[in-house]
């Protein structure tokens, strides 16, 4: 078995990633600031932008990973992979505005949830009914 999906979303993600990242070392550089945020609120909004989206890639990512390794529907793992890059985009653009758009900060958590939630539950349910068949590798 191949593993693509999850690949192709995780380097999407990725490079999102990269972005912010960059962003936090450009606003660093600008006000030279190596550590902490020294209550520079551009800073601290670029930190906790990159900082939300380390917090919760990485475990939408491998939940993915486990569904396509135990065979999951590719329809169900591109939906989610989609949610997840459209989620994680536009919570880190609402919450890099300045007023905040509160509605691109909840539908970014709600996208980025529901993956969370239906990958859990999906991988739940395969993992049940590979045990419960006798066809699961232990």
């Amino acid at each position: 078995m191949t593993i693509i999906i999850t690949p192709f979303f995780a380097s999407l993600l990725a490079m999102i990633y990269m972005v912010l990242s960059v962003r936090v070392i450009g606003a660093r550089r600008d006000q030279r600031i190596s550590l902490g945020d020294q209550g520079n609120d551009v800073l601290l909004r670029r930190m906790r932008v990159h900082s939300n989206f380390a917090e919760y890639a990485p475990l939408a990512i491998l939940l993915l990973l486990m569904l396509e390794l135990m065979g999951g529907a590719h329809w169900l793992l591109y939906g989610l992979g989609l949610f997840l890059l459209v989620g994680r985009s536009v919570h880190a653009y609402g919450l890099s505005c300045q007023p905040e758009p509160m509605n691109f900060r909840v539908v970014g958590m709600s996208l980025t949830f529901t993956v969370i939630w239906v990958a859990a539950f999906a991988n739940l349910v395969l993992a049940a009914n590979s045990l419960m068949s006798g066809t699961a590798q232990v």
